[in-house]
């Protein structure tokens, strides 16, 4: 059965179309074992949400639907509980470094409302996370482009599949939590460093091991060129940004964990190709053992095919690309760490 949008829903048969995966299943339990909020979670009116979506940089392909299916108690008691309990599981995790369970698909017989559904959920959320951005003295120049992230992986998801929606929504969760910041060129992720990688810093002779404070690295798409010296600023706003905003954290070391990272790249690009100049700040943590053609692809195309001559060929990278896959081998996400010092 696929939900209709106009379906009167109770809380029991939403859950009926949520526990048939095991990772929904899960994740309801979750939910229902955090209970209900002791906070307001509300929704604002189609007025107010048209220019919060606009703030989102939310496509406007998608923004009537977003109006007119906006989720209310009496519309559907059973999506108004899973928005209530999501919002819930994020507001009491606000500003956490380790964040709630993530939040899985929702399957596809909630039909179109299963790509678009967290988007109501961050915007519910949006009011908490602007008090903690005010509490940490977090100027609007850093919150809106980094809450505009929600807006641009939407644009990714329309490239990738020509429908509208949302596929990430836990790495979102990322943002309307306080764990990560849009700062220039990058995003920068406050965590801790891994086992894996820890035990590989140590051993390359830096002062860390797992569990050190560490900010991981992003390269944000449709964010224009990766110069070295959009980079070089965005290091050095991380190093003054952290160090104002959250002093009781110590960050002196960065880790990235990218296809980008990865040295087979040298042999296609140009010496001066930004990415080689983005891989050289980076020391080589691990290579795993996995490749992941079709994520890059994905990242790079907005494509799922691998077959090389599928593959359109507009800029040095998409050939390099290209080139690679007909070569034969795989391209892997690297992990690597560098010391990163305001």
């Amino acid at each position: 059965m696929t939900l209709r949008r106009d379906a009167l829903l109770s809380v029991a048969e939403l859950k009926q179309h949520l526990v048939g995966d095991r990772t929904t299943a899960t994740w309801v339990e979750y939910l229902e074992s955090i209970g209900a909020p002791d906070i307001a979670i509300e929704l604002p009116s189609t007025d107010d949400l048209r220019p919060i979506l606009l703030d989102f940089a939310v496509p406007h392909e998608d923004i009537d639907f977003l109006l007119d299916s906006l989720p209310t108690m009496e519309r559907s008691e059973g999506l108004w509980w899973l928005l209530e309990r999501c919002a819930h599981s994020m507001v009491r995790e606000m500003g956490v470094i380790d964040g709630p369970l993530p939040f899985p698909p929702l399957p596809e017989s909630m039909g179109v409302l299963h790509r678009y559904f967290y988007v109501y959920v961050f915007v519910a959320v949006l009011p908490h996370v602007r008090e903690y951005y005010h509490a940490q003295g977090i100027p609007d120049q850093v919150s809106r482009p980094t809450l505009a992230d929600l807006g641009r992986n939407m644009a990714v998801h329309r490239r990738r599949f020509q429908v509208g929606g949302l596929d990430n929504a836990d790495w979102i969760t990322l943002h309307f939590r306080g764990a990560i910041y849009q700062l220039g060129r990058l995003q920068f992720e406050r965590s801790t460093l891994g086992n894996r990688t820890g035990k590989a810093v140590a051993e390359a002779g830096l002062p860390y091991a797992p569990g050190s404070p560490a900010l991981g690295v992003h390269v944000p798409a449709f964010y224009g060129p990766l110069t070295p010296q959009a980079c070089d600023a965005s290091f050095e706003r991380a190093g003054v940004f952290f160090a104002r905003h959250f002093p009781e954290e110590t960050y002196d070391i960065g880790v990235c964990h990218s296809w980008l990272l990865d040295d087979q790249l040298a042999q296609y690009l140009p010496p001066a190709a930004n990415i080689l100049h983005f891989q050289r700040r980076f020391q080589p943590a691990y290579r795993p053992a996995e490749p992941d053609d079709e994520g890059i692809v994905r990242f790079v195309f907005g494509r799922s095919t691998t077959v090389p001559d599928e593959l359109p060929r507009r800029t040095t990278l998409e050939r390099a690309i290209g080139d690679h896959l007909r070569a034969g081998p795989s391209l892997v996400w690297w992990h690597r760490a560098p010391a990163l010092k305001a």
